[in-house]
């Protein structure tokens, strides 16, 4: 029985670890686009700047960006195909737990014990990527990611969760697009 618990007890924590560390992604794109087409790339600085983010983060993101772009054949160019430009959203999310025990005492009779509250407050970030055809000055893609963000000093722990966000969001780039044949009758 002790067994049985204690692995109850290690599946809901590796839940729980996972689902902190998790990047939770959505996409929307144009269907009428063919993605196929665009080969070429370049950052969109003045969407860029709007971002309310580090200009350090920033840097952290578009490499991490350009790097996933490259390692799927795409090239960096002065005359882009597509315009590449981001957003940031950040919210505090506060739990707070009220821990009250019970048990048995003296005597087989129950207890309700007194117990604490504690209250944690971690950040919760989204990143969105937008793909905008440089022709038609369009929106034709969009990612976003949504996740915890690393805010405790660690740089190396920071660096590697921007680039977790990316590459989950960009792995849905090109969208995979199924034609649905006509039926006639």
């Amino acid at each position: 029985m002790k067994t049985i618990k204690l692995f109850s007890g290690i599946m809901l924590l590796a839940i729980l670890v996972g689902a902190c560390t998790s990047v939770r992604v959505a996409t929307d794109y144009d269907r009428q686009v063919d993605f196929g087409k665009y080969k070429t790339f370049a950052f969109y600085k003045p969407g860029i700047d709007k971002a309310e983010i580090s200009d350090l983060d920033k840097k952290r993101i578009l490499r991490s960006i350009q790097y996933e772009l490259q390692s799927r054949g795409y090239r960096l160019s002065e005359n882009p195909d597509i315009l590449v430009s981001i957003f940031t959203k950040e919210v505090d999310r506060v739990s707070v737990y009220n821990n009250v025990g019970w048990g048995w005492g003296w005597y087989g009779y129950p207890y309700w014990g007194g117990g604490y509250n504690s209250v944690s407050t971690e950040t919760e970030g989204s990143l969105y990527i937008d793909l905008i055809d440089a022709g038609k000055k369009e929106l034709v893609w969009q990612g976003k990611g949504t996740g915890y963000l690393v805010t405790n000093g660690n740089m190396a722990k920071k660096e590697e969760r921007i680039n977790e966000f990316v590459k989950e969001i960009l792995a849905q780039f090109p969208p995979v697009t199924t034609q649905v044949a006509s039926v006639e009758n």
